[in-house]
């Protein structure tokens, strides 16, 4: 039985490398295929396809990569990215401003001395704050990037790496982004708030991708790690974790026709985010937009986000769950979300409950279906609802994905994702 499941999965996995990359194509003008997931709707995304010569770089460092975006105006681009790129190889010591001292940062704002009353909305640009504030805006101003519409950033080879950068893709439409390990970008100065909760709390800024107004974005076989900067060796610095990552990815601001497969996710804490506020304001933007497709992709060893979702309409299938010591959920059902997930499989540690996998952040129905949890079906919505009364959820997220290439069996699922996810598995 065991030697048919594995030729089973070995066959599904050929079919799907078949049909993501014909033979002889060049994996840097490859298309997203019709069909697959929202980034196909409408005139689909193509990313650089058309690039002609002039517009396709070979890049090994950060300055030949942020100058390739730049160039080039509107044409399209293919930015083929070689060996590892460090956005931040001088350190975080190269983007701190004079007078800039950690340790009196920490004398000044520690509770004991400052109180968690007052935040530090108000302080003078000479003091530590201010001088963390400066410090801040360099890194902000080298690491962030701003990725034009009409692009491919496809990784060369098995070990294409992009570190401490966060790619916007902002106001684009028709971009992809392959074959990469992105690791988190570390936040050098992370501002302390002694208003945030009880105990006052470390806040970070850098998204590792950023989908900010932009429509067609195809992520294709991608890692997203903390890689070198785990969040498990993270000090604590007033009694709290001193934290340094924000999101791997953000999918905001009216976004629209993301498809995401194949991807790695490992390894983070508030891991893949939505939609980003409740506010009326934004809601004008989002309602209608914000839809994203996940399929195959390894959600591993994270905390929470997979996604947290508000407006869109979501589907995610034929992904892969694997809970660590540290899991809080995987599903946050927010305000006017319509999340649609089916064919998934989760794998939980003993003790962790079915219940987790879902959150509900608002009163929003989803459709939840032949899901299997530990190999088991479960009905992921009536054991939330049976054990966390007070946060009930409603079945029917009111529409039907149609935008799905090839939907595997949830059995099979965790050996296809393990045998084809993640960078260095483009075929």
């Amino acid at each position: 039985m065991l030697a048919g499941c594995t030729a089973l999965v070995l066959t599904l996995t050929g079919t799907a490398a078949q049909a993501r990359t014909p033979a002889h194509h060049d994996p840097a003008r490859q298309t997203l295929p019709t069909g697959d997931g929202w980034a196909s709707y409408g005139t689909g995304t193509t990313g650089g396809a058309a690039a002609d010569a002039a517009h396709v770089r070979t890049v090994t460092d950060w300055a030949q990569f942020t100058a390739a975006l730049e160039e080039g105006g509107d044409a399209p681009r293919i930015i083929k990215v070689k060996g590892v790129i460090d956005a931040v190889a001088d350190g975080c010591d190269a983007f701190a401003v004079p007078g800039y001292d950690f340790d009196a940062y920490l004398e000044t704002y520690a509770p004991e001395t400052w109180g968690l009353e007052r935040d530090l909305t108000d302080e003078p640009d000479d003091s530590p704050e201010g001088l963390r504030r400066a410090s801040a805006a360099h890194q902000d101003a080298v690491i962030k990037v701003n990725v034009p519409s009409h692009t491919t950033i496809i990784g060369v080879g098995r070990d294409a790496a992009i570190k401490g950068a966060s790619l916007q893709i902002k106001g684009a439409d028709n971009v992809i982004v392959r074959n990469l390990t992105l690791e988190s970008p570390v936040d050098c100065f992370p501002q302390w708030d002694p208003t945030d909760g009880d105990r006052g709390n470390w806040n970070s800024e850098y998204d590792t991708v950023v989908v900010h107004g932009s429509t067609h974005v195809w992520l294709d076989h991608n890692t997203f790690t903390d890689g070198a900067h785990p969040d498990s060796e993270a000090p604590t610095h007033f009694g709290m974790l001193y934290q340094q990552h924000d999101g791997e990815l953000d999918i905001v601001k009216g976004a629209d026709y993301v498809t995401a497969s194949w991807n790695v996710f490992t390894e983070h804490d508030k891991t893949i985010l939505i939609g980003n506020s409740d506010s009326e304001s934004t809601a004008v933007g989002d309602r209608g937009k914000l839809k994203a497709t996940f399929h195959h992709n390894l959600f591993e060893d994270l905390t929470e986000r997979t996604p947290r979702v508000r407006f869109g309409q979501v589907d995610v299938y034929n992904n892969h769950f694997v809970a660590g010591s540290g899991y809080g959920y995987s599903f946050g059902v927010g305000k006017e979300s319509q999340l649609v997930a089916e064919h998934n499989a989760f794998t939980l540690p003993r003790g962790i409950s079915p219940a987790k996998v879902l959150k509900r952040w608002n009163d929003a129905p989803l459709t939840a279906r032949h899901n299997l949890v530990n190999g088991r079906p479960v009905d992921l919505i009536a054991v939330h609802n049976a054990e966390i009364p007070e946060e009930t959820l409603r079945s029917g997220a009111g529409w039907t994905p149609a935008l799905r290439k090839a939907v595997h069996p949830a059995w099979a699922v965790p050996a296809l994702v393990g045998l084809g996810a993640g960078a260095g598995r483009l075929r």
